[in-house]
């Protein structure tokens, strides 16, 4: 029996930057209302550039000591997100086969409702009653028709925890996701209040393609835990010269 119930090793990285990013800064610079995407949420590609990223942090990936990279591979469904995990494995020189790789659908992107592809000015302008909402609420308990709430999401991430310790003790963990999910999962990690994540949060978003990353501590906690190592580490972006980009969730909304 293992040790302990705890992957050895948990690494958290956000999705390189999306044509959905790029659209919502287009957006937004023109103070338009509708964010202009081709796809589905779930079906939006990576750019160009998310794609230079994700090779830098598979190269970053292939230059660890074999017996140090993941052996474990989870990702949103979402498009962007498993291509960057393809990607990086690709440039790590990692085949997809020497990997459990699995998608797992509660790691999807937090849902909008009826705010979803709406800006800061669409909202303001189409839900005036619910940006009024929000802003008294907060984001963290705001749940918007037809989308959830970071509770909500923290909620399917805690079923993500079981999953972790049930199946995968002492082996080495990656998962590829989204902004929401970075933050949440700190949430759940470092044991945080909502005030305490929500400052995170207003400090700045979550990289494309950083990782925030856990070791297990056998003195953390009862019985040991996952301790935070590093959050939002960008150095392999830095080390190949890849540009470092942040984008708000969509849609834009104020920081609460």
């Amino acid at each position: 029996m293992a040790a302990t119930n705890w992957p050895a090793q948990l690494w958290v990285a956000r999705h390189g930057q999306s044509a959905g990013n790029v659209a919502r800064d287009a957006a937004e610079l023109a103070q338009a209302a509708v964010i202009d995407l081709v796809h589905r949420d779930v079906d939006t590609p990576l750019s160009s550039l998310g794609e230079q990223q994700s090779r830098a942090l598979g190269h970053w990936l292939g230059k660890l000591p074999e017996d140090q990279r993941p052996n474990v591979i989870m990702c949103s469904p979402y498009l962007r997100a498993k291509h960057t995990a393809e990607i990086m494995l690709e440039a790590a020189a990692v085949a997809k086969s020497d990997v459990y790789f699995l998608l797992d659908e509660r790691l999807r992107e937090k849902e909008f409702g009826v705010l979803d592809r709406l800006t800061r000015y669409g909202i303001q302008q189409k839900f005036p009653d619910l940006d009024e909402q929000r802003t008294h609420v907060g984001k963290f308990y705001f749940r918007p028709p037809g989308g959830e709430s970071w509770c909500d999401v923290i909620l399917r991430l805690r079923g993500m925890l079981d999953t972790l310790t049930r199946d995968y003790p002492e082996q080495r963990v990656m998962i590829i996701a989204h902004q929401v999910i970075v933050n949440c999962f700190r949430y759940l990690l470092e044991n945080l209040t909502e005030h305490e994540i929500l400052e995170i949060d207003r400090a700045g978003d979550v990289p494309n393609c950083a990782v925030t990353a856990y070791r297990f501590d056998p003195a953390a906690g009862v019985a040991g835990g996952l301790v935070l190592q590093q959050a939002n580490f960008v150095e392999p972006l830095r080390d190949e010269g890849a540009p470092i980009t942040v984008a708000k969730d969509l849609p834009v909304a104020p920081k609460s």
